[in-house]
């Protein structure tokens, strides 16, 4: 016989609860739109949006300390798909790549057994993406290939360092926090460690600092803020040497960062201050201070897309603070000179504290890198609350005190100006929320088009996690045919604090949290699949007696009552309980007291032992009862007794069955309260020995002893299923009997304290769990074998404190770190692959699909143009693949949220906005830099020609100049911008540092900026400024000298520039760039700058220094550079050609690529915006067979063509660009494998002779177009219409008038190919191909009302068409 084995598809997986302290800065929000957070060893992926736990990953030996998602900033193909990849290292050294989907580690990496500091992948080259740095303790940094765990070089420095920030705007540079002070990198490649050691700075505590020698402010002026005050303290903040013991705490800077929205600015945070640096100047340009009773900083996030920290203090609370406008109209008028000075982040939102205890504490804050408007805080007791972000329109109350200047709402939406009925999600991210800071010189929009926010923090998501061990576990009944309709996979989890944790482990979700006790629970046994029974002890007092508290609680109502009554006070303490096998007895034992046996469904007690009962080490139920037997008895005396009331007349006419179904009914109703079962337990005493008590109603019986066995210790436990009993002793022996056949087999297993046995569920499931003082085992006790073994220190980390099974497979361990872990049998991890999880609320994630299905995902969101509307169901396009595939893009379409849906499925929303929306939902940040920037310049140059900017032949203008408007690209993307708005912000910066220079070195710098911009007349004033015992005092008057009384005659800017090329070939190139821009000749100043590599501060100048044409020039040799093998940053390189509008080059580049998605869609977004047109050149072949074609049908059918149609076919617009054609293609041929054949037919047939091959392989799997007709026949239309398909001849009378019954408005048809076809006032195009026998695809239009016919070619408009018209597709073939 075939054992059957119960068992339910339950998922391994870990309950995490507090956090260990080296947790605290193991946590990363992704790309990818999941949070990492290390537990203890395990590693949680949590989705923010449903607040669910998806992941749990398991492999480490140490406590996680960091965490960090790979990058997205690379183009997602078939070959590069969307992948969950999770780099992560431990307390111990070791560091592991993880593949998060499935749950398997990549690679391991081990340098050092000394915690991890720092990791950070690689995102800046486009070859390679899996390069991983690492800090190793003390002092080392190791660039490691992450997929092969290959160590590609390794540096070592003098001091201990503790993290590392890359420059965001230069991945070559980077500053490295040691114990001492700053180490800034310059030479930073992935191809060679540093050569430098770099340069080393010191930093001197903000409160040490010598004072501003600033003069007293005037009576007048308002007295200063405490921003202010901390900013005066500050003099020389960075120095090269080192300052003195007494003057500096060395290892006050908790954190250094570069601030990403703006180059060469950098962020030191200490307890009370936050410190902005310009690192030009080596000095503090803005303070955010505390004040004294505030509360102190822990971390700060600054953040990309707007000028604006997030700041976490030591109470919990997130604050945010945003760059105050260096500027306001009424300031500035009164006087230019206090327009700049100084950098003031306002606070503008804060959330709530969270109650801060001796175990309860703030750890970490994370940001939605995205988004930057959602904030996810981790805390020590393993909560993790999300925050979001949320504008709401509205003044706030006028404080005029408060210097804070409104914050207005963006007029824009994904890049574009909003349409007057278009939807939009204003919190979608947070430069969608709040405007641009306005800027030293910039006039401030009209406030009729923008609308005044208030920005506030909202709870969205509350994780929680486990209280502190130790735990008490017990599963609920197991799974049966009996309870199979209403089945909970239910966990009970007692807890140190008194209350019952239940959890549905189906989900890993909380079901229940019930406070029951008032102190630990010990113990818990379920009487049904809704009820249980747990026991909790308070601490002894002085005489050893306890309160004893034994509480029933009923689930679904939550009532709990004392079981035992008024008992329980002042005894000695519960040891355990035990539930009978029937769910009718309750054995009760206690340490120095006889047991107590309770009826449970009466909460009678049925006895109390004698006191010279035995004292009890162990006690089991067993599993054989004589309910079946008592069972067959009442029916067999209920149905005599039926018989015996029903005459053998009315036996005869009535039916059996009846009777027996009424029988049935009335028994069960009976004997559910009247039976009441003997059941059997078993129990040990401290010498061994065994007793056996039989317990049937309210008789207690005594049976059979059997003595000790010799070579057992003290028996601890004891687990009995069928003829299987199973003890355990102190000693770690395992003793099998075999009842049956009364046989006893002792096994020694080395291991310790036997501390608790439990079998699996399911009839013949004969595995039996072990848990020792050190670990567990897993035994077949069949062949009395261990099947599985895990152990402290060899297997894991954790000690096991509790155990069940969960499944007849399945095992739950509660362990010392906190965890309750679900694993297999074998127990070796818990990790699972999330694709194949059943969770509560469905997940957007596009990541956890296969990469043919996420590919399929984003072109449905991207261009449906197939359809008239936009449709969010995928069963509605013509898309083969698997149900189950399919099944899967549905579930991620639906899991969307409705303001999303409605937006996508707003007609108003531009192909541009849906790219850039696209790529956000996907986390792409590589589409998502691209589509910013070409969204912005597309329509800047689509504005441009609209006000007639001279162009030629349709493209933009050649010299590069940019069009002004007042929505600029924000100045995070750095030269990229325009290049009026880019110098004003250059103009603003420098006033800022001539504000707060404090040396004569800072005032030099200052000089030599001014120069360069061209402000001549302030850099001599500063220039004269030098002292007279300066040593430069002589050098920096006779360039002030020169500066002012230079000339624009011949002899002079030779000279000047001979001079300049001469200090330029000996090493002065600073210098020499100098004299360059003082002659106006900055271009040659740029090209001996990129001759010397100086690739930034050559495009630096470039943008503030000269005209567009020179400007372009310079940049494009910048892209070039780019794209050379070396640098190999050609996404970089795009972004710049798009700044000077080389939209053609882009496309170019975009299919050489391979970008086939991206080009197409480019070029189509620059075909809509009217910056490329497809005339460039002229495919003779295409216009000959036009014209034969037309000249065939006047022939063949009299049909006159109108002027319009002669011109359509001769025109040069039926052209296809070359290009165009090439990347249609190839994104029809992508769409194609995808399996989204209406999309890639559509893209072919608008490819030109590119996709005619395309097109021909598409169709031939539909059987191809129908043969043509014999040359002895006239050709015939074949029209599909609601009767079927019929051939008519064209151009009879007859047909036109069958044409005429069928016409109606707008509605379509199609032809033999089953091609979509839209309305001729639509921009879509419908279908046409060329084989060697000419087969073109025609529309012949038909008016209602109007006899005379209409035709026109595929993909050209024909004026004259009104709505009230229908389409009938046909074709002819053979020429």
């Amino acid at each position: 016989m075939i054992p059957y084995t119960v068992n339910i598809k339950l998922a391994a997986r870990t309950l995490t609860g507090t956090l260990n302290l080296q947790n605290k800065t193991a946590v990363d929000w992704g790309w990818q739109g999941l949070i990492a957070q290390g537990c203890h060893s395990s590693i949680l992926i949590i989705d923010p949006k449903t607040t669910q736990t998806i992941q749990v990953l398991e492999r480490h030996k140490a406590n996680v300390v960091k965490v960090k998602w790979s990058r997205e900033n690379y183009h997602h193909n078939l070959s590069s798909p969307y992948s969950l990849r999770l780099a992560s290292g431990d307390a111990s050294g070791k560091i592991i790549v993880w593949d998060v989907v499935s749950g398997t580690a990549h690679c391991e990496i081990q340098e050092h057994s000394k915690p991890i500091q720092d990791l950070e992948w690689l995102w800046n080259q486009d070859a390679s993406r899996d390069l991983l740095l690492a800090v190793h303790p003390p002092n080392y940094i190791v660039l490691w290939n992450g997929d092969t765990g290959t160590k590609l070089w390794k540096k070592s420095y003098a001091e201990n360092i503790l993290s590392f920030s890359f420059d965001p705007f230069d991945p070559s540079n980077m500053a490295l926090l040691t114990s001492e002070g700053i180490v800034f990198i310059n030479d930073f490649t992935p191809a060679k460690p540093p050569g430098s050691t770099g340069k080393k700075v010191y930093i001197a505590s903000p409160h040490a600092s010598p004072a501003h020698n600033k003069p007293a402010p005037a009576p007048t002026a308002p007295a200063p803020t405490g921003a202010k005050k901390a900013l005066n303290k500050v003099k020389v903040l960075i120095t090269n040497e080192k300052p003195t013991a007494e003057a500096v705490t060395l290892n006050d800077c908790l954190q250094l960062s570069y601030l990403p929205s703006k180059r060469n600015h950098m962020l030191l945070l200490y307890p009370r201050e936050i410190l902005i640096l310009d690192l030009e100047l080596s000095q503090t340009v803005g303070v955010v201070a505390i004040e004294r009773s505030g509360v102190p900083f822990t971390q700060v996030i600054p953040c990309a897309q707007r000028d604006a920290l997030y700041c976490l203090h030591e109470n919990g609370c997130i604050t945010l603070r945003v760059c105050r406008s260096t500027t306001a109209p009424d300031e500035a008028a009164a006087d230019p000179e206090q327009s700049a000075q100084e950098l003031v982040y306002d606070l503008r939102s804060q959330c709530d504290a969270i109650r801060v205890t001796k175990t309860v504490r703030p750890y970490r804050m994370v940001i939605c890198p995205v988004s930057e408007n959602s904030a996810a805080l981790t805390v020590s007791d393993g909560r993790v609350m999300l925050w979001e972000l949320k504008a709401h329109t509205g003044r706030a109350p006028t404080n005029p005190g408060s210097g804070l200047s409104p914050l207005y709402s963006p007029v824009s939406f994904c890049g574009a100006p909003l349409a007057h009925n278009q939807k939009k999600i204003q919190d979608l991210s947070l430069n969608t929320m709040i405007g641009q800071t306005l800027i030293a010189g910039e006039a401030p929009p009209p406030s009729s088009s923008q609308q005044e926010v208030q920005l506030k923090f909202l709870l969205t998501g509350l994780l929680s996690g486990l209280p502190l061990p130790p735990f008490a576990i017990r599963m609920c009944p197991p799974l049966t045919t009996k309870n199979i309709n209403h089945y909970q996979p239910l966990l009970a989890v007692g807890t140190s604090n008194g209350s019952v944790l239940v959890y549905n482990l189906t989900s890993g979700l909380l079901h229940k949290e019930l406070s029951v006790h008032s102190c630990e629970v010990r113990g818990i046994e379920w009487v049904s699949l809704t009820s249980f029974l747990s026991f909790a002890t308070s601490t002894p007092n002085n005489m050893g007696m306890v309160r004893n508290e034994l509480q029933h609680v009923d689930l679904p109502t939550g009532r709990c009552f004392a079981f035992r009554g008024e008992r329980g006070t002042d005894e000695p303490a519960i040891e355990m309980i035990k539930v009978s096998h029937l769910k009718q007895y309750l054995v009760v034992v206690f340490r120095d007291k006889p047991l107590e046996l309770w009826d449970i469904r009466t909460g009678t007690l049925l006895r109390e032992m004698a006191k010279n009962f035995p004292t009890v080490t162990a006690l089991e139920w067993s599993p054989s009862h004589n309910l079946k037997s008592l069972k067959k008895k009442q029916m067999a005396a209920r149905e005599a007794m039926a018989r015996q009331t029903v005459s053998d007349a009315e036996q005869s006419s009535v039916e059996s069955s009846v009777i027996s179904m009424l029988q049935d009914a009335e028994s069960k109703s009976e004997t559910s309260q009247a039976i009441s079962a003997r059941e059997h337990f078993v129990f040990t005493d401290t010498d061994g020995q065994v007793y056996h008590i039989t317990v049937e109603g309210n008789t207690v019986k005594d049976g059979a002893r059997i003595p000790p066995d010799g070579s057992m210790g003290s028996i601890g436990c004891i687990a009995w299923k069928g003829d299987t009993l199973v003890l355990g002793d102190v000693d770690g022996n395992l003793n099998f009997w075999d009842l049956k056949a009364r046989l006893s087999r002792g096994i020694p297993t080395h291991r310790g304290w036997v501390k608790k046995v439990r079998f699996a569920p399911g009839k013949g499931n004969q595995k039996l769990l072990v848990m020792y003082t050190d670990g567990a085992e897993v035994w077949d006790t069949k062949d009395v074998q261990m099947v599985s073994s895990m152990r402290i220190g060899r297997n894991v980390n954790y000690r096991v404190v509790d155990i069940d099974w969960c499944t007849s497979d399945k095992v739950v361990l509660a362990s010392d770190d906190g965890c309750i872990r679900v694993l297999e049998m074998a127990m070796k991890s818990a990790s699972y692959r999330m694709d194949e999880q059943d969770l509560t609320d469905p997940v957007w994630c596009p990541y956890l699909l296969l990469p043919r299905a996420s590919f399929t995902l984003k072109a449905f969101l991207l261009l449906q143009p197939w359809s008239g509307t936009f449709t969010m169901d995928i069963s509605q396009v013509d898309y083969n693949e698997k149900d189950e595939i399919k099944g899967l893009i549905q579930e991620q379409l639906n899991s969307l949220s409705n303001d999303m849906k409605s937006v996508l499925q707003d007609p108003e929303l531009s192909l541009l906005q849906r790219c850039l929306l696209v790529s956000r939902l996907f986390g792409d940040e590589s589409d998502l830099q691209f589509w910013t920037v070409a969204s912005h310049y597309l329509q800047s140059f689509a504005q441009a020609r609209q006000l007639s900017v001279p162009t030629a032949q349709g493209q933009p203008p050649s010299d590069g100049s940019q069009p002004a408007c007042h929505n600029y690209l924000d100045i995070c993307h750095d030269t990229l911008c325009e290049s009026s708005y880019f110098q004003k912000f250059q103009l603003d910066r420098v006033h800022l540092q001539e504000v707060k220079r404090s040396s004569y070195e800072h005032t030099k710098k200052c000089a030599d900026q001014l120069l360069l911009l061209g402000q001549t007349d302030r850099a001599v004033q500063l220039l004269l400024e030098t002292s007279a015992d300066n040593s430069s005092y002589y050098c920096d008057s006779l360039k002030a000298c020169l500066v002012t009384t230079i000339t624009s005659s011949g002899p002079s800017q030779s000279t000047i520039k001979l001079v300049a090329t001469n200090m330029i070939a000996n090493g002065k190139l600073a210098e020499g760039v100098q004299l360059l821009c003082l002659i106006d000749k900055a271009a040659d100043a740029c090209r001996y700058l990129q001759t010397y590599g100086e690739w930034n501060r050559a495009s630096w100048l470039a943008k503030v220094r000269l005209n567009p044409a020179e400007s372009s020039d310079v940049l494009k040799r910048w892209a070039e550079h780019l794209c050379s093998p070396q640098v190999n940053q050609k996404s970089k390189a795009m972004l710049v050609l798009l700044s000077l509008g080389c939209f053609h080059k882009v496309g170019e580049m975009l299919h050489s690529m391979r970008y086939f998605d991206r080009a197409a869609l480019f070029i189509e977004a620059c075909l809509k915006c009217g910056v490329m047109e497809a005339n460039d050149s002229t495919n003779i072949l295409l216009s000959v067979l036009l014209y034969r074609w037309t000249v065939y049908l006047s022939g063949l059918h009299g049909v006159v063509l109108t002027t319009t149609l002669s011109a359509l076919v001769l025109d040069s617009h039926a052209c296809v660009h070359k290009l165009i054609g090439a990347a249609f293609a190839d994104y029809a041929r992508l769409l194609r494998s995808l399996g989204l054949r209406e999309g890639a037919a559509l893209w072919a047939s608008r490819a030109g002779s590119a996709g005619e091959e395309l097109m021909e392989e598409l169709f031939q799997g539909e059987g191809g177009p129908p043969e043509g007709p014999p040359a002895d026949q006239e050709p015939t239309l074949g029209i599909e219409g609601s009767g079927g398909d019929e051939d008519r001849k064209f151009g009879s009378e007859e047909e036109e008038e069958e044409e005429e019954e069928e016409c109606h408005p707008d509605v379509p048809k199609v032809c033999h190919w089953n091609l979509p076809v839209s309305c001729v006032h639509s921009d879509h195009h419908i279908f046409w191909m060329f084989k060697k026998e000419l087969c073109v695809c025609v529309w012949y239009v038909h008016v209602c009302g109007c006899k005379q016919p209409h035709e026109g070619l595929i993909g050209f408009p024909v004026p004259s068409m009104n709505k009230e018209c229908y389409m009938v597709c046909f074709k002819m073939i053979s020429l």
